[in-house]
């Protein structure tokens, strides 16, 4: 397929109408950027907000739960943390785990490492083949670098993945388009 050939796929419909997700698969969590929380507000360094006890806590055998931790990353990253982001990514428990190889990839393409985030993108895919959001944002690097054929590669699996319509594969599909990139 050809680059004018995609843009006959429908790209003017608008990017919010589309699920994104917060699970691998590009589902309504990720639609819209994070919400600000106190871990942004107040929180300074690699610190997270911790409702319990109402104050910033390194996120080292903090007690905090995955999901909570991985909130924080995605709102550090937004944030223009990512620095920070990868201090929370680093107490992660399970580094295998692909939201978490997912989100090393983006915080280094968002530091300007592409091969680094490249890298990372894939180790994601290859622990879960249908991870579509580390597709969307190994192309969203892919159209950063200039390297169309192969954004238009990932697109064309996260369709095949079944993603067609989701937050992934809309983001993905208009990058390409528009050569903007998202930051969530």
């Amino acid at each position: 397929m050809r680059f004018p050939s995609l843009l006959a796929l429908g790209l003017t419909l608008p990017l919010g109408a589309f699920a994104a997700g917060g699970d691998s698969t590009g589902g309504s969590t990720w639609t819209n950027p994070p919400k600000e929380t106190q871990t942004t507000k107040e929180c300074k360094g690699v610190k997270v907000w911790d409702d319990k006890k109402k104050r910033c806590v390194a996120p080292k055998n903090s007690g905090l739960d995955a999901d909570t931790l991985y909130d924080a990353v995605r709102e550090l990253a937004y944030a223009g943390r990512p620095a920070d982001a990868q201090g929370v990514l680093a107490a992660m428990p399970d580094q295998s785990d692909d939201r978490v190889l997912t989100y090393w990839g983006f915080t280094h393409r968002k530091l300007g490492d592409l091969d680094r985030a490249a890298f990372y993108y894939q180790a994601a895919i290859a622990a879960n083949p249908d991870n579509i959001l580390a597709r969307s944002y190994m192309g969203q690097g892919f159209v950063e670098a200039g390297k169309t054929d192969l954004a238009i590669a990932q697109w064309r699996e996260i369709t095949a993945r079944g993603g067609e319509g989701s937050w992934a594969e809309v983001s993905l599909r208009e990058a390409i388009r528009s050569g903007l990139t998202y930051s969530y």
